[in-house]
């Protein structure tokens, strides 16, 4: 993977903007640290890298998750990555949750609820091990996935907090440069690690650089044909990144409440009341 430079000074930037996102909400939370799950892939490795950074590493503790089907080399990098970081590190295997659950259904789910499965069952036990520490979730989506709905509803989507939830992955990729990070974990090829030979980009159909580049022009609100013309790519492609933003619109909000009161869930009441004192 080659990393097109970056400003130094907007890496620099987001760097400080995230930490103290972090430590802000840390704060206010009254929660004793982070609990985020390690993958041995780049996204992981950021987002603890700045937990790290936030917190410091003896408030951070990693969990990698793997499953019978996972390669093995996952585990490797993430341990990898936490010896690197400093931080506490546990494994938790979900096999036995995901063949209960699939043995619960009564029938063979196909490999996206397969998948699926397997996402949610991690959300569980970072919950679990979170709430036993009084610890936050963060998760660790980046820009990219998040607006075409790379992600599992309720599983890696469902946390506390994305620290890297507005950084495009080539952004993603330039801050773990920044960071020093193990080489391997920058080198290696996006995997969700959800199907056994599965890639990220093979799924998407698309490069990650081709993606931010598209995606960018629609974040400026640019014209499909004015993205097509600026970025190479055909306007048919253009197009397909544009519905799958506008059909997982539903994967970056709350569940959806019909309006009935003065002031509705997710509508118009957002947040705590203030009373006058």
């Amino acid at each position: 993977m080659t990393v097109e430079a970056a400003p130094a000074g907007s890496i620099e930037e987001a760097q400080t903007i995230v930490v103290t996102f972090l430590r802000d909400h840390l704060e206010r939370s009254g929660a004793k640290g982070f609990v985020v799950g390690i993958s041995g892939g780049i996204d992981s490795a950021v987002t603890a890298a700045l937990c790290v950074e936030a917190a410091g590493a003896d408030r951070v503790l990693g969990i990698r998750m793997p499953h019978r089907e996972s390669d093995p080399t996952d585990v490797e990098h993430g341990q990898e990555l936490c010896n690197h970081l400093g931080i506490d590190s546990i494994t938790r295997d979900i096999t036995p949750i995901v063949e209960g659950l699939e043995a619960a259904l009564g029938f063979k789910p196909d490999p996206y609820v397969h998948g699926n499965a397997k996402a949610r069952a991690r959300m569980m036990f970072l919950y679990a091990e979170g709430q036993g520490r009084n610890f936050l979730v963060c998760g660790t989506g980046n820009k990219s996935e998040l607006l075409v709905g790379y992600f599992t509803k309720y599983g890696d989507g469902g946390v506390d907090l994305e620290p890297i939830g507005d950084l495009y992955k080539t952004q993603v990729w330039a801050l773990a440069e920044h960071l020093g990070l193990p080489r391997m974990l920058i080198e290696r090829t996006p995997t969700a690690g959800l199907h056994p030979g599965q890639t990220d980009e093979e799924e998407l159909g698309v490069s990650y650089e081709r993606l931010d580049a598209i995606l960018k022009g629609m974040e400026l609100n640019t014209s499909p044909d004015e993205i097509a013309r600026r970025t190479g790519e055909s306007p048919e492609d253009v197009l397909r990144i544009e519905g799958m933003v506008r059909r997982s619109e539903h994967k970056r909000h709350a569940p959806l409440v019909p309006k009935v009161g003065a002031r509705t869930v997710g509508i118009d009441w957002r947040r705590s009341v203030h009373w006058d004192a």
